[in-house]
């Protein structure tokens, strides 16, 4: 029964898995389908998304992680209890905004079935790339067109040659910006040199001109806000800070979980490694020098769940959303950050009970 509704949601989505690849071919490639930056460009109004919230209450986002759900499961047992699942964690805790943190879906029809879902709440909503976006599925362009096209989500190609999806999010009330969302993409997989001249292959991470764009954002949005305004980056690999922090509180590289006398300021599970680019990129220490973002939230490690506050700067992990990929049952559900008047962001986890 499960492939027979696949196959026919096939030829339903015709449409959908088209029209990309037309878009594609009518634009000439997808260099139009980015915007041009320069660090000399005025930051103005035009250059980000804006999200209202009620003064009357608390601003709530949901972030939904590693969903990643394959086209083989997707109407089976594992496919359908996942839809459930976000649609239980939407209804529960009512969502002003919802964002995905990568690894968004891993076929064709599994991401169309997402994009459909989500976007059928009428909740704005914003994802980030993973490594794994455009794996199994027509291609990493052809996911982001149909993400741009979502009726309610702020997806953005954003500026050309930083990847698929690099935007901004103000969150605003009474029309004040008081906190952003940098919503950042940190690619695949890259080349490496070892000390003994070797290459090797790793896991990417933002690149130069991308922290040059988050620079000169910073300090677009301050000069707007007459003042710094704290932000959340929204991505999928970790910072190697992540690495450090980690060391630095369970005082090893091992696995583990944090304990109360061991991290006062931190808490959770390094249940599989920590899998960031092998080599530090200095984004970390850009951040702490512009005193703008208070918290970092990735996806990508399925087995992890500990937030820890290094240096001023919380590094956060998501949690597994789903069946989709690998998963370990007791790290399941999604991470909720909750915004103030004030713009502070506080972020916390909401397990479920797994099924499986």
């Amino acid at each position: 029964m499960a492939t027979i509704k696949l196959v026919l949601s096939f030829f339903l989505s015709l449409y959908q898995i088209i029209s990309p690849m037309a878009a594609y071919v009518m634009n000439f490639g997808e260099s139009n389908f980015f915007t041009e930056w320069s660090v000399n460009d005025e930051f103005t109004e035009d250059c980000y998304a804006v999200v209202e919230k009620d003064p009357e209450k608390d601003f709530v986002i949901l972030n939904l992680a590693d969903v990643q759900m394959e086209d083989d499961r997707l109407y089976a047992e594992k496919g359908v209890e996942t839809a459930k699942m976000i649609d239980e964690l939407v209804e529960e805790h009512k969502p002003d905004l919802i964002t995905l943190t990568g690894d968004n879906a891993w076929g064709t029809m599994s991401y169309i079935e997402l994009i459909r879902q989500v976007d059928a709440y009428g909740i704005p909503w914003a994802p980030v790339m993973g490594n794994h976006d455009g794996q199994g599925c027509v291609s990493e362009f052809w996911a982001a067109y149909l993400l741009s096209e979502a009726e309610n989500c702020l997806f953005e190609f954003g500026p050309e040659d930083m990847g698929y999806g690099n935007y901004i999010i103000n969150v605003t009330e009474n029309g004040k910006i008081i906190h952003t969302l940098f919503m950042m993409d940190t690619h695949n997989n890259a080349d490496y040199t070892a000390d003994d001249g070797s290459t090797y292959n790793g896991y990417d991470h933002l690149w130069e001109n991308q922290i040059e764009w988050y620079k000169w954002a910073v300090n677009g949005i301050s000069e707007i806000a007459g003042k710094t305004v704290e932000s959340t980056v929204i991505m999928h690999i970790p910072v190697y800070e992540y690495r450090d922090a980690w060391k630095k509180f369970y005082g090893s590289e091992e696995l583990g979980t944090l304990a109360p006398e061991l991290a006062p300021d931190a808490q959770g599970v390094n249940g599989e490694g920590i899998f960031s680019a092998p080599v530090n990129n200095g984004f970390f220490t850009v951040c702490k020098e512009l005193g703008s973002t208070k918290n970092m939230l990735v996806g990508h490690d399925h087995a992890n769940d500990f937030r820890i506050v290094y240096e001023g700067i919380g590094l956060n992990y998501a949690l597994k959303t789903g069946y989709g990929s690998y998963f370990t049952s007791e790290l399941m559900g999604a991470t909720t950050i909750t915004i103030g008047s004030d713009g502070v962001a506080t972020v916390e986890h909401n397990y479920v009970d797994a099924l499986f």
